[in-house]
């Protein structure tokens, strides 16, 4: 499938250096890819990490990039390649360089390196507080559980979303039925969707989806 003219437009304007362009490169594809290195590594952190490596990237090779190539499968390669090298490290968390050097000497740079760092530290901040948000409602819940003595219900949390066992499995230990797994999973990322978006810090693709994923 070819590059469609929002992804052309959308790339002239970075290389023209317009930052509000680069911000909407990373609020669009970031989730997506997070999602994606996650769904292998099953580390947030890490994923991050490589997903910021994989935008960092893209600039670094933006001068060669054929806009006959859509934008999406043009970051997911570089993401690939980025997780790759994470694979081959055996787990260990890869080292994010603060700025994207030049491909090539005298290449022009499509974006401000401070802008660069700049709108990758408020995607984060967004999903930092996101994070907080989910955090509290999720003590909150925990607090309720305590109280009425649903203690197989918070025991299933926990070996869903802490140990990250999966639904069958938690099934098997508990001694209860995969769907009465699914149901309380789906109550609490209701709610946690629900608290992030009371308080309106929603990034797109939520830290709480990667909770709906169920480990075979």
């Amino acid at each position: 499938m070819p590059a469609t003219d929002a992804d052309k437009l959308l790339v002239e304007r970075i290389r023209a250096g317009d930052p509000q362009a680069w911000q909407e490169c990373i609020d669009r594809f970031e989730g997506r890819l997070i999602a994606f290195v996650f769904s292998r590594l099953r580390n947030r952190t890490t994923a991050e990490d490589v997903v910021q490596e994989a935008f960092l990237g893209f600039l670094t090779a933006l001068p060669n990039y054929d806009d006959r190539t859509p934008l999406e499968s043009f970051l997911f390669a570089i993401t690939a390649h980025k997780l790759t090298d994470v694979l081959r490290k055996e787990g260990r968390r890869p080292t994010l360089p603060l700025l994207a050097e030049s491909s090539s000497p005298g290449a022009p740079e499509p974006v401000g390196r401070s802008r660069v760092a700049s709108s990758l530290m408020r995607s984060h901040e967004r999903r930092g507080r996101e994070e907080q948000v989910i955090c509290e409602c999720l003590q909150e819940l925990i607090a309720g559980w305590r109280a009425q003595g649903e203690f197989q219900r918070l025991k299933c949390i926990e070996l869903l979303f802490v140990q990250g066992r999966s639904n069958k499995d938690v099934a098997a230990r508990l001694g209860i039925s995969e769907q009465d797994v699914a149901n309380h999973k789906s109550f609490v990322v209701r709610k946690l969707k629900e608290a992030v978006r009371l308080a309106k810090v929603s990034t797109g693709t939520l830290a709480v989806d990667f909770l709906e994923q169920d480990d075979v």
